[in-house]
């Protein structure tokens, strides 16, 4: 029997609802609800999970809060945590069982609000459905896709990542046996100084800890092959209690005495010495430890003896206290600054990538898990057991302790090799030589974009700038008119020269791409055509070096196109606005999306092929996802971008006032602004180095440009 008790408070109180349970069992379900119109969705038992210590307790939702009721009252007689805070929920294993639930109300700690774990896994799912359903309309779902793009185009640090990967892996801060993990970064402990630019300073992060001594190995791998099945190369994991305790003895003692049965692990085989730990790691024969989060973060107190822990005394007479520190490290702080600024560095955000492949990725399993000496004991994987299977009590129990204390592998985020992260290419340009170039207007041509200019004559050069800045035809609408022609003109370089001449078109053809043999030619006729073309047969002017092999209609004028680094995509942009997406291989639409108000101006892929970008006559730059379809970004500005050039992440625009404009996609924001053009920026290149790019403009100019790393 509930009675409901009615306060009466000040009208500046929050009303308060106090359900007293009647019943004669010894355990209290009262509730205060914070508001009179709060709805009870549901209510069940559950357990409140700390490390080694799991609170048992009663559980509600309500449509705004959620509420722990511990039968202890401790920490607290009542947890709540208001739903409009939840940032991050997420279901977890618990004891190898699908029974856990851990709410975060932050994006980027490492420790949660609150983990729950239930009776029921019905239970567990139908309390996530409510909170998550709260969630849709306030906040954005988290997956690891979205989180490995926000980390590929830099929103995100490698710490924030890793943390987001530990999380969606199953580690919890609550959980010693899953516990978040962390690489070894640094490789050098002896020098007096941190040579961040060295890449000797670094672990190899593509290979797993255990394997890191080549010796060691061979060891562990010929003691593989003669194993019987299941086999596996590593007696112990990267991370379990033992190991995070290990790390934390200093500051959770209590911990570390209830693992040990009430005395301290001895004093020699404590975390006395960071040198010595990595040592260890690299030539013991059964320790592969990897980190925990903390050697990343900001508090220095897990290596320091603050509270003066009698830990024992090491042969040799000297008491164990502070952990002793590399000499490039002046204090605790400065070695977890270091070690950070290790963790950030170019090197570690160039190769992380492959340590995720080993931990959460395509190489934690199966055939490419071999290949990799990254194959441990069969129980620490999900789903290593059938608990189904065993019948005996007493031999479930024995396993479930030995899982928990030997350690669990994480849950397989990325079945496939994992992208690399996207490195800023633009950082600074300089300005270097422009040619003026004035061209007969009815004269079309257009740009040799692969072409090199550094090995050309002082005559030939000319030449060649004439035939390029041809492209920058927009001088005013009228005279467009005049210099476009339905042919397309193929030119030497080399001698300045027209070498052949290819009708293809009913309008002006306003883009041409080339790929291995293959011309593609826009058209305002509303079509994209798609020829087979002899380079050779071109170059020694033999006639009709081109046959057409396709035709792509389009529902208005075609103003732009480009190809994906494959030549398997093509995405082309038109008048009024439509970007299409094509599959070169099956000659089809693949999607079909309406991003701007008027003119498409340029379009382009990202160098991985999983987005592209566009630019409108509407002041306005899109980011679409390649494989939905979908628009995933959008950012204005105050003129037009006539064209780009981008790398994935950072975007070199040619604008209308003849600026060009460096943009941070993520952070969409113009980055820098570069005086260019007395006139409209009409193309832009860059070459596959990444080092110089070249503009033309409608002032008739073409400009070099120097990029400074």
């Amino acid at each position: 029997m509930i009675m409901l008790v009615w306060i009466n408070l000040p009208l500046d109180w929050d009303l308060s609802i106090h359900l007293i349970s009647l019943s004669d069992g010894n355990f209290d379900t009262s509730y205060r609800f914070q508001n009179v119109s709060e709805s009870l969705h549901m209510e069940c038992e559950a357990e409140m999970v700390t490390p080694l210590v799991t609170n048992p307790g009663h559980v509600c939702i309500t449509d705004q809060n959620l509420y722990f009721q511990p039968l202890n009252g401790y920490p607290e007689p009542v947890v709540q945590i208001k739903l409009r805070d939840v940032r991050r929920i997420y279901k977890r294993r618990h004891g190898l069982k699908p029974l856990g639930l851990e709410v975060f109300c932050t994006e980027n700690d490492l420790c949660s609000d609150i983990y729950l774990k239930f009776y029921t896994s019905k239970d567990r799912d139908e309390l996530y459905y409510y909170i998550a359903t709260f969630l849709e309309n306030h906040v954005a779902e988290h997956t690891a896709e979205s989180y490995m793009l926000q980390w590929q185009k830099g929103h995100l640090s490698n710490y924030e990542y890793l943390l987001h990967l530990n999380n969606l892996g199953d580690r919890s801060c609550n959980d010693l046996s899953q516990y978040p993990v962390f690489p070894w970064i640094i490789a050098d402990y002896t020098s007096p100084d941190l040579d961040l630019s060295n890449p000797e300073t670094f672990r190899d992060l593509s290979t797993p800890v255990g394997a890191l001594n080549k010796d060691r190995m061979e060891r562990l791998l010929t003691r593989y092959r003669e194993m019987p099945d299941p086999k596996f190369m590593y007696g112990s994991h990267y991370s379990s209690p033992g190991y995070v305790l290990f790390y934390l003895v200093r500051v959770a003692p209590e911990y570390m005495l209830c693992l040990q049965n009430g005395k301290f692990d001895n004093a020699d085989r404590m975390f006395n010495s960071i040198a010595e730990t990595w040592k260890n790691c690299l030539e013991g024969a059964t320790d592969f430890k990897e980190l925990i989060p903390e050697f990343y973060g900001t508090d220095s107190s897990f290596i320091v003896n603050s509270l003066k822990l009698d830990l024992g005394k090491r042969q040799g007479g000297k008491m164990v206290d502070s952990v002793e520190l590399p000499p490039w490290a002046s204090d605790p702080d400065d070695f977890l600054q270091k070690s950070r600024d290790a963790l950030e560095s170019q090197y570690v955000s160039e190769y992380l990538h492959e340590w995720i492949d080993l931990i959460f990725g395509y190489k934690q399993k199966g055939t490419e898990a071999i290949a990799s000496h990254n194959v441990f004991h069969p129980l620490t994987y999900e789903g290593g057991v059938d608990w189904n299977s065993i019948e005996d009590p007493s031999q479930k129990i024995a396993m479930l302790i030995q899982i928990l204390e030997f350690g669990q592998t994480p849950k397989q985020l990325f079945t496939t090799p994992h992208p690399q992260r996207i490195m800023p290419k633009f950082k600074s340009l300089s300005r270097g030589t422009s040619r003026s170039a004035n061209m007969p207007e009815s004269s079309p041509g257009s740009p040799c974009e692969d072409s090199s200019f550094e090995d050309l004559t002082e005559e030939s050069q000319k030449l060649a700038w004439s035939n390029i800045v041809v492209h920058i035809f927009s001088l005013s609408f009228n005279l467009l008119r005049i210099l476009c022609v339905c042919s397309s003109y193929f030119y030497s370089v080399a001698y300045g020269r027209r070498q052949d001449t290819l009708m293809g078109h009913d309008d002006a053809v306003s883009k041409i791409c080339w790929y291995e043999g293959h011309l593609y030619t826009a058209s305002w006729d509303s079509t994209v055509k798609v020829w087979k073309c002899d380079a050779n047969d071109i170059s020694s002017c033999r006639k009709n070096s081109c046959e057409l092999l396709a035709e792509l209609e389009h529902d208005a004028g075609v103003n732009t196109i480009s190809l994906n680094p494959f030549g398997t995509l093509l995405v082309s942009g038109n008048k009024e606005g439509t970007v299409t997406i094509w599959d070169l291989t099956i000659l089809t639409i693949l999607h079909q999306i309406h991003c701007h108000s008027g003119t498409v101006n340029d379009v382009a892929f990202s160098p991985d092929s999983r987005h592209i970008l566009s630019a409108g006559q509407d002041c306005c730059l899109k980011v679409i996802d390649v494989q939905t379809g979908m628009l995933i970004s959008s950012l204005s500005s105050s003129q037009q971008q006539r064209c780009f050039c981008w790398d994935g992440n950072t975007v070199l625009s040619g604008s209308q006032s003849g600026e060009l404009l460096v943009w941070d996609l993520m952070a969409a924001k113009v980055t820098e602004r570069i005086p260019g053009h007395s006139g409209a920026v009409t193309c832009i290149w860059m070459n596959e180095q990444c080092s110089s790019i070249i503009t033309g403009g409608e002032d008739k100019q073409i400009i070099f440009w120097k990029l400074h790393y």
